[in-house]
């Protein structure tokens, strides 16, 4: 290990980038065999949208 704390910094960003990039690849090949998915998908980002703007609203 490097006495750098700033390389592990890099690394663990790096490592985070990478399993984010797999993990983006794997969703998108299971969503495009998957409409269902999809739909769940969206539904979950809509509410997930409308959460989030209600807790701005609460912050006003």
């Amino acid at each position: 290990m490097s006495k750098n704390p700033m390389m592990n910094i890099v690394k663990g960003a790096a490592i985070g980038i990478a399993a984010g990039v797999a993990m983006g690849y794997v969703g998108k090949k299971s969503m495009d065999n998957n409409p269902k998915l999809r739909k769940k998908a969206n539904r979950a980002l809509r509410t997930m949208e409308s959460l989030v703007d209600t807790a701005q609203y609460m912050f006003r």
